[in-house]
C-alpha cells in the first residue's frame, strides 16, 4: 500500500485554551474502550481486511486499526454513542497505530495513514 503523508495542521494554542477553560469548568468525561465496544460486532478475517487488504499475505483479525478504512461506519457509530452517552472527549481508534504493533500483520507501511485516519 502507498502511503499519503498529508501534513494536516491545527492551531496548539487554540485547542489547549479550549481545553483548559473546559478542565477549570467543570468534570469532563473521557470516552470508553475502543477495543471492548468492537468485540460485540464480532468480525471475522474478511470483515478486517475490506477490499483495500484483499490480497494482504498476512492474517489481519484482531487489527483493530485497520477498521478505520474497512468498516469507518463502525467506529463512526461507536464514537457517535460515546459522545451520545455524555463524553466531552473521543480518542482514536489508534491503540496499535505504530509500526511495531503493526509489524506483527506486516502493516508497517500504514501507521501513518492510520492515524491519519482515526
Amino acid at each position: 500500500m502507498e502511503t499519503n503523508q498529508t501534513e494536516y495542521t491545527f492551531d496548539c494554542k487554540k485547542l489547549w485554551s479550549y481545553l483548559r477553560n473546559i478542565f477549570e469548568s467543570r468534570i469532563v468525561i473521557l470516552d470508553g474502550g475502543m477495543g471492548t465496544a468492537l468485540q460485540k460486532y464480532k468480525f471475522e478475517e474478511e470483515d478486517y481486511r475490506g477490499e483495500m487488504f484483499k490480497g494482504h499475505k498476512s492474517e489481519l483479525k484482531n487489527n483493530s486499526d485497520i477498521l478505520c478504512f474497512t468498516q469507518p461506519d463502525t467506529i463512526r457509530e461507536i464514537h457517535e454513542g460515546y459522545l451520545e452517552a455524555g463524553a466531552d472527549i473521543i480518542e482514536t481508534n489508534t491503540f496499535n497505530g505504530n509500526s511495531i504493533s503493526q509489524s506483527d500483520f506486516d502493516l508497517e507501511s500504514i501507521v501513518y495513514d492510520v492515524n491519519v485516519k482515526a
